[in-house]
């Protein structure tokens, strides 16, 4: 069934706490291990293994909105230190460790096991249509360990969206690089490279947004939650209610350990 746009961009924000421990300076260390010359080197080799092999050009394709040659500069380099299969092992393993630091007591609650069900459920319901990232995620096993199989469901699900994303801003013209401005601009930010948004009317002789730039950014946000929503459709309206509020106290635990 499907759900309140409201509600699913609620997920996005309780989501993303959660996933992203895997860019925490932990799961970096563990990456710096295997030969790693730096953050970003672990960052691409870890996010990129569900693709394989994968060409930097494909690569920076799927990421969309890293500068032009910028992932050229570790992959496929990554790839003489590490195997895709061992970056997806090591990111995973030291994720799980990584929240579980953060969320303390929570992740031996019984309520865990049963958010880390209903995520992984909503999870791998998606549809995986023109979502290359998180169809290679799709095609990875579930963990059985509760907290990494809450770690693996969050990422598949801030994937699933992010994928969305990515087709919400090509439909609206808006390059890689002209992402960050107007997530910069959304969030009060000033950015440098405003010229081409300044062009078409996005952006305003000041830098900051234009009515039709700011219309632009909240149609591109509510074009996403509407990408993203198919994956809560397995989730009867209480199931998803449940996922909501069990997640609540996890993702501020594991915010507030990032501050």
């Amino acid at each position: 069934m499907s759900h309140p746009q409201a509600e699913v961009h609620r997920m996005f924000e309780l989501v993303e706490p959660i996933a992203t421990v895997t860019f925490s300076n932990a799961v970096t260390e563990a990456f710096l291990a295997l030969g790693m010359r730096d953050y970003w080197d672990g960052y691409f080799a870890g996010r990129a293994a569900p693709l394989g092999q994968a060409p930097a050009e494909v690569v920076h394709a799927v990421f969309y909105n890293f500068a032009d040659g910028e992932v050229a500069r570790h992959i496929p380099w990554v790839w003489g230190k590490t195997t895709p299969e061992e970056a997806i092992a090591v990111r995973e393993r030291a994720s799980a460790a990584a929240l579980r630091q953060r969320i303390g007591q929570l992740a031996d609650s019984p309520g865990l096991v049963r958010v880390a069900d209903l995520a992984t459920r909503a999870a791998v319901s998606a549809p995986t249509e023109g979502r290359a990232l998180y169809a290679g995620l799709r095609a990875l096993d579930v963990p059985e360990e509760p907290v990494a199989r809450l770690w693996h469901a969050a990422t598949l699900l801030r994937e699933h969206r992010g994928d969305s994303h990515n087709a919400a801003l090509v439909a609206h013209g808006i390059g890689g690089t002209e992402a960050h401005v107007l997530l910069a601009l959304s969030l009060g930010m000033k950015a440098a490279v405003v010229d081409g948004l300044r062009g078409r009317g996005l952006v305003d002789a000041d830098g900051g947004f234009t009515d039709t730039g700011r219309k632009t950014s909240e149609r591109i946000e509510a074009v996403t939650d509407e990408l993203a929503a198919p994956a809560y459709d397995v989730l009867s309206a209480d199931e998803f209610d449940e996922l909501i509020a069990g997640l609540e106290p996890i993702a501020a635990a594991a915010r507030a350990a990032d501050d």
